[in-house]
């Protein structure tokens, strides 16, 4: 089972933070070879506002390849299998790669757009389908933790990213696309580990009505004494849905028994976006300078908030099966409102005092550690524990439907948000935090040890009345 999830993550979600992260790193030497490929081509000096409009689209195209990649995450899953889905998924990323890689030497800076769209869609297919295989092999007593090694290889990738980046090793200007395709690498491994292990139980006999491979898979994940009981409790799920095909996105939407499941995966997926992460990212720059941090040495300490994110996200695979999903995102969120009001008020009076930006640095590792421990992490292993199988795949659809467009939405919007509100922003966030802590205290029942049924059965009463 661990290895199972060693190998799903390394091609999923690992190379989502991965590739969010690498392309910090090469902004100036981009912004160069966008300058001399122009100069060359046109022989005219590329327009300052030209530049900036060229950066914006390479590095936000990588959002809209994300929402394409939730679009069809879903029915990839259901057609190819969770298993197949991910392997097709790394050919996306390969070829990706080699845009990205001879964009320079060939001169084409549109390569690099086609493919950063590319791996936007690879992260957004490894997004959707990762956290759903490791959802349907895990069993009860252990879904929380395994669902985690999906937030431990994205906050992984994002440090491994970071560190790759670094002017010592990839981010100097001469290895810049040497970088960028190097997200073929975990496409690799993925395609030479993944191979190994059997495809999601649950699918094969729920979707494929293969019960024989269903058995031989649970029995490699189980063993041959512990598999009857999950054998069972999936035969239980076959017989409640009576031969129900998988659902559509659309008519999950119309379907009164998932309602409240559906309003719960888009208020938390909204939430974890729009929570201030984001914010916390933007403004770490600026209060390190403020603590007296030499300029060439920030990108050292801001490995520090992403060894923070990977630090919380094992922590929190270690305990969420231990306290329950409700007590971690509930006090993920409290904290971070929390450390959202000692930020304003540090970021109000950060000049007035020499210790004021210390304050300000421990909020920022504070809010991170935070953001790990609930949100971060136990937003995917509640889209999967919600749903039952028929609707899983189109929740996860809808879900990193939402996701991106809130990624794309907070990026277009936050810088306006800083410069009208400048350290006040953080009251936004404070505001949605704790408003997303009281939705989830008054409607998410506790989900620990409990099957995707027992699940259902709880939200009854809300989708149907008391009656």
């Amino acid at each position: 089972l661990f290895l199972a999830v060693c190998a799903v993550g390394i091609g999923g979600t690992f190379q989502y933070g991965y590739n969010v992260s690498i392309i910090n790193a090469p902004t100036q030497h981009i912004h160069r070879f966008l300058n001399e490929t122009w100069t060359s081509r046109y022989h005219k000096e590329l327009n300052p506002d030209l530049l900036t409009f060229l950066w914006s689209v390479i590095a936000s195209i990588f959002s809209l390849g994300g929402l394409c990649g939730a679009l069809i995450g879903g029915s990839m899953a259901i057609r190819l299998g969770r298993k197949g889905a991910l392997l097709m998924n790394n050919i996306i990323a390969i070829l990706a790669s080699i845009l990205m890689g001879i964009s320079f030497p060939t001169g084409l800076f549109e390569l690099l757009i086609a493919g950063r769209f590319l791996i936007g869609i690879n992260s957004g297919i490894g997004i959707c389908v990762q956290p759903l295989y490791i959802g349907e092999v895990a069993p009860k007593h252990l879904r929380g933790g395994m669902a985690m090694g999906s937030s431990i290889f994205l906050t992984g990738g994002i440090l491994t990213g970071q560190i790759i980046g670094l002017r010592e090793l990839l981010g100097g200007e001469m290895y810049w696309p040497l970088l960028l395709s190097s997200s073929c690498f975990p496409a690799f491994a993925q395609l030479l580990f993944l191979p190994w292990f059997p495809e999601s139980p649950r699918y094969l006999l729920i979707d494929r009505g293969d019960e024989l491979s269903c058995a031989k898979a649970l029995k490699r994940f189980h063993g041959s004494s512990e598999y009857r009981r999950e054998m069972e409790d999936i035969q239980q799920e076959c017989s409640a849905l009576d031969g129900e095909k998988p659902k559509k996105p659309w008519q999950l939407f119309t379907d009164r028994g998932a309602r409240w499941q559906l309003i719960t995966v888009i208020v938390m997926t909204m939430g974890q976006q729009l929570s201030g992460i984001n914010a916390i990212y933007f403004y770490a720059t600026y209060i390190f300078e403020q603590a007296g941090i030499p300029a060439e040495k920030i990108p050292y300490v801001t490995l520090g908030t992403g060894a923070c994110e990977c630090l919380t996200a094992l922590t929190c695979g270690l305990l969420i099966d231990y306290l329950g999903r409700r007590y971690l995102i509930i006090g993920g969120y409290l904290l971070m409102t929390l450390w959202s009001i000692v930020l304003t008020v540090s970021l109000t009076y950060q000049e007035l005092y020499s210790w004021v930006p210390y304050v300000s640095m421990t909020s920022i590792f504070a809010f991170i550690l935070s953001f790990g421990l609930g949100p971060g992490g136990i937003t995917n292993t509640l889209t999967a524990e919600l749903f039952i199988q028929s609707s899983r795949p189109a929740a996860y659809m809808i879900g990193g439907t939402v996701s991106w467009i809130s990624f794309f939405t907070i990026g277009m919007l936050f810088p306006f948000i800083v410069n009208g509100l400048k350290q006040y922003c953080f009251l936004v966030f404070l505001l949605e935090c704790s408003l997303v802590a009281a939705f989830i205290f008054l409607v998410i029942p506790e989900t620990k040890n409990k099957s995707f049924l027992e699940i259902k059965k709880e939200f009854h009463k809300l989708n149907f009345g008391r009656n």
